[in-house]
């Protein structure tokens, strides 16, 4: 239910979160996570984005550039899904996942600019689909990338924006097939 009212706020992300669930899986699988850590990493990339609820539609289907005041409201979505979702006692270990997908590897992300390994590695994941998928996804302001092009650009965020050694990961496990 919370991810049909996400698909239903705009039209550019509908089947984001099931892409995102995809590769996150992918991602997993290659590492051999445990049972609980694959069903904690497919809620969080279910649930990833349930904070856009409270992002007013006029901000994300903008065309143009964001204002600060715009960035501001999308950079709280993270946040405000862990809000929502804190009163459901059995989502509580899949909360940090979720709300620290935006965290970068160098400590320049949000909510809470956590940097390295002090972001929970299901959330370095998750960041990884979810900006791959954003990437080649058409949005109201670019057309989306090849598949060619979203892989060098993880590439070039490996150490900065993504944990390298999640990057390799990802790019092996996109490149055979």
């Amino acid at each position: 239910s919370l991810i049909a009212a996400i698909d239903a706020k705009s039209r550019w992300t509908k089947g984001h979160s099931d892409r995102v669930v995809h590769y996150t899986l992918k991602i997993g699988e290659k590492l051999r996570l445990n049972k609980d850590a694959m069903e904690r990493l497919q809620l969080a990339a279910i649930l990833h984005d349930v904070g856009k609820i409270g992002t007013y539609e006029v901000v994300l289907d903008k065309a143009g550039k964001l204002t600060p005041e715009e960035m501001e409201m999308i950079r709280k979505h993270p946040a405000q899904g862990a809000d929502i979702l804190m009163p459901l006692k059995g989502l509580r270990n899949v909360i940090p996942i979720m709300k620290h997908h935006h965290e970068r590897y160098d400590g320049a992300g949000y909510p809470d600019g956590l940097a390295g390994d002090d972001i929970p590695l299901e959330a370095r994941i998750l960041a990884l689909a979810d900006v791959y998928d954003a990437m080649k996804s058409d949005r109201p302001y670019r057309s989306g990338l090849t598949r060619e092009a979203a892989v060098e650009e993880l590439k070039k965020g490996a150490g900065t924006q993504f944990d390298p050694a999640m990057v390799k990961i990802f790019v092996d496990i996109l490149n055979q097939g």
